[in-house]
């Protein structure tokens, strides 16, 4: 019997949303599906493979396992993808082993993250189960041959993952890799109001932009998220105003650079975060993310008055890496050290108080003993609370992997000298004795505590009574660590209660609008539900009729017109394999 042929059929997704870029815009990717041919044994006439025929799988009876590694931004794109799949019926399992499908949401940042992904679809593919894959490393290099014959969802192309899934299980390859635009203009990504599954129901983490303005040398971010792309301000203030309307009492302003918000649509991020403080809710806060020195110098003076509004953590995270002006421009970072200090001087002495993470890349390639100890330097002056200490790594593809690199055994070394300057200083020994107001909002890693954060975003362990949850009470610090102080609720002290509604059970799709309640009326059965609980017979009919709701725009005779061609395809498919046995 001749080997079974693999068949192509081009822009195969184009049929379910007319808003979608055209063929002739996707100029970085191709967008296929390869369809599984039925092998059959020509002389019994029956099916050889173990698996059911691809036209006899219900889609959204199976188990999906969700793993994500990185940063904020792809845990938020990991909860909107979590939230659509739940929303069409699929149950998302903590289990990895029960799971008929792993969606594995990798990082690109450093090798290490990478390892882990590649090391997590092998063991997928030993235990046969299925696998999409999403996140950085396959939008930057989807070519790499281990990721060859893989279905794709891209970073921009979230919105559509009930698609990829669907189109997995029945045992095809899909890649879609493509942009969102309008008019020909790169938007952030997919809409902000998409049905979500928050891993922490009191923290909603919000992507305001995409992308960024940089070309570091070292970064294979940029590869994946490319160039920036905001979200605009009223997007933003309604998924804002939503989140607190599910109980939501923290949230989290997240992008490859908050700094550079707003430049490519006409505003700036001092205009966003005005906006937003007006919705927050008493007792609720927000937290600012990552941003570059050379985008937050401009507005310094603004930045100053909101990281001093009582809704604002009196936080920000503004990463260095290197003290040496040399080596920040081998890394093109665009800005010099004295930037970065007037920065930072001019934060802490408006904001008081204030805390400032960094982070700082040890042996960058050229760097020198004499580049290192200015670093060291620059720690030893203003002893950061937050410090995140990265070994440098040499990613494919970028700039510094092609430069002279510094030995193994140096990098680990300054790694560890840096690690050690860093663990030899107390930031919070002298607040014992404070009474501090926190916000409580999940659980410690052990189990043992709570965890709460003061107006500085410093993390307060408090004791595991359920009753504080979600609260913001005054505690008495009376214990502090490297990490973490540890405080006991005062007891004549006022508790607020941050949210303005009951928060979503954990495992809830948030995001289930009118318009999602509407949709079975539009016969797509839309119940956030394990969906063994809904007749075979209706589920099938529902997939057969399906068009998510937030793809709702487009023309429905068009996708009934399209699917019955590509069901001839499949059938001409079918009998082709079968003339030739």
């Amino acid at each position: 019997m001749p080997a079974a042929c693999e068949s192509v059929l081009e822009d195969i997704e184009d049929i379910v949303s007319a808003e979608d870029l055209k063929p002739h815009d996707r100029q970085f990717v191709r967008k296929n599906v390869f369809p599984k041919v039925r092998k059959r044994n020509s002389q019994k006439n029956i099916q050889t493979d173990d698996e059911p025929p691809s036209d006899s799988i219900i889609p959204g009876v199976q188990k999906i396992w969700i793993r994500t590694w990185g940063c904020s931004h792809n845990n938020s794109d990991g909860e909107y993808m979590a939230g659509q799949l739940a929303a069409y019926g699929y149950k998302i399992t903590d289990n990895s082993a029960e799971a008929d499908l792993w969606l594995l949401n990798s990082c690109t940042v450093k090798n290490p993250a990478e390892d882990h992904f590649r090391n997590s679809i092998k063991k997928a593919q030993e235990g046969k189960k299925k696998v999409v894959l999403a996140g950085c490393v396959p939008q930057a290099q989807p070519r790499q041959e281990y990721l060859k014959g893989l279905s794709i969802i891209g970073v921009q192309q979230i919105d559509r993952v009930v698609e990829v899934v669907e189109e997995t299980i029945k045992g095809h390859s899909v890649r879609l890799l493509g942009q969102k635009k309008d008019n020909g203009k790169r938007l952030g990504g997919a809409r902000l109001d998409l049905p979500k599954i928050r891993k922490n129901p009191l923290i909603e983490i919000i992507s305001i932009n995409t992308g960024c303005l940089n070309a570091c040398t070292y970064c294979k971010t940029k590869h994946a998220r490319g160039d920036l792309a905001s979200y605009p301000i009223e997007e933003l203030v309604d998924r804002a105003k939503q989140s607190f309307q599910e109980g939501v009492c923290e949230i989290w302003l997240t992008s490859e650079d908050t700094g550079a918000y707003g430049r490519d649509i006409g505003t700036d991020l001092p205009t966003l975060l005005w906006k937003l403080v007006e919705v927050i809710p008493e007792g609720a806060m927000l937290r600012l993310g990552m941003t570059n020195p050379p985008y937050i110098l401009e507005h310094l003076e603004e930045m100053a008055k909101i990281l001093n509004h009582p809704r604002v953590y009196a936080f920000l995270h503004i990463p260095v890496q290197s003290a040496s002006d040399s080596v920040l421009m081998d890394m093109k970072r665009e800005y010099c050290v004295a930037d970065f200090k007037q920065v930072v001087d001019f934060l802490k002495e408006k904001v008081p108080g204030i805390t400032i993470a960094t982070d700082i890349i040890c042996g960058f390639p050229g760097e020198t003993d004499e580049d290192f100890l200015e670093t060291m330097k620059l720690v030893e002056q203003y002893r950061f609370p937050s410090l995140f200490i990265n070994q440098f790594y040499p990613r494919p593809g970028t700039p510094a992997a092609k430069m002279l690199q510094v030995p193994a055994a140096v990098k680990k070394q300054r790694t560890k000298d840096l690690s050690q300057l860093f663990h030899s200083y107390n930031p919070y020994d002298h607040k014992v004795g404070e009474r501090q107001r926190v916000l409580v909002t999940e659980e410690s890693f052990d189990s043992n505590y709570y965890v709460a954060h003061n107006p500085f975003y410093e993390q307060v362990l408090v004791p595991k009574d359920p009753l504080l949850m979600g609260k913001m009470v005054e505690v008495n610090i009376y214990e502090a660590g490297k990490h973490f102080m540890k405080g006991q609720p005062v007891s004549d002290a006022r508790v607020h209660t941050a949210s303005i509604t009951r928060p979503l059970a954990k495992g809830e799709v948030s995001g289930l609008t009118e318009e999602f309640r509407r949709a079975p009326q539009n016969g797509t059965n839309w119940k956030a539900q394990p969906s063994a609980d809904i007749p075979v017979k209706t589920r099938l009919s529902s997939w057969m009729a399906l068009q998510l709701p937030w793809q709702q725009e487009g023309d429905g005779l068009k996708i009934l017109s399209v699917s019955l061609a590509l069901l001839a395809v499949l059938v001409m498919f079918y009998y082709g394999g079968m003339k030739t046995e």
